[in-house]
């Protein structure tokens, strides 16, 4: 499943009004809860909490990618936020993120995950490109990015 075909308006924000890690991950979580995409924020805030314990999920480039594991849903999800300022995620490369992309896959589907993993990946090797995202200025310009890249 291409990472295009998970995006749609309602599952971004832009701008994010958090401004710390804890926040992000909250403002992110409560996207899918307004989408209909979970049903309980406590159990999806814990297992992202317990992965960020294992390492911070802050890449480089300003992308952070919070993800987590769970049974509470039964198919590959995804928020997308923009934070222009930036917010310290305690990324890799000690710069403020500013590209979140918070993912959440059942245990027993790795492929997808990786997959929108290493789509992520791909994309921000373009400086181009993640500077527009971060200068969109609503979901509907996020999505039509996405969709022309």
């Amino acid at each position: 499943m291409a990472l295009v075909d998970l995006i749609s308006p309602e599952i971004v924000k832009v701008p994010l009004s958090a401004d710390n890690k804890p926040a992000v991950i909250r403002e992110l979580v409560q996207i899918l809860k307004d989408a209909g995409k979970i049903d309980d924020i406590d159990i999806v805030l814990e297992a992202i909490h317990k992965r960020e314990d294992m390492g911070s999920t802050g890449l480089e480039r300003g992308i952070a990618v919070p993800h987590a594991k769970t049974g509470s849903i039964s198919t590959l999800t995804i928020s997308i936020g923009i934070s222009p300022q930036g917010i310290d995620f305690n990324s890799i490369d000690g710069k403020p993120s500013r590209l979140f992309f918070l993912m959440l896959a059942p245990p027993d589907q790795s492929g997808p995950h990786i997959e929108a993993l290493a789509e992520i990946a791909r994309l921000s090797r373009s400086s181009a490109f993640i500077s527009t995202l971060v200068s969109a200025r609503t979901p509907q310009e996020v999505v039509e990015l996405f969709r022309v890249e």
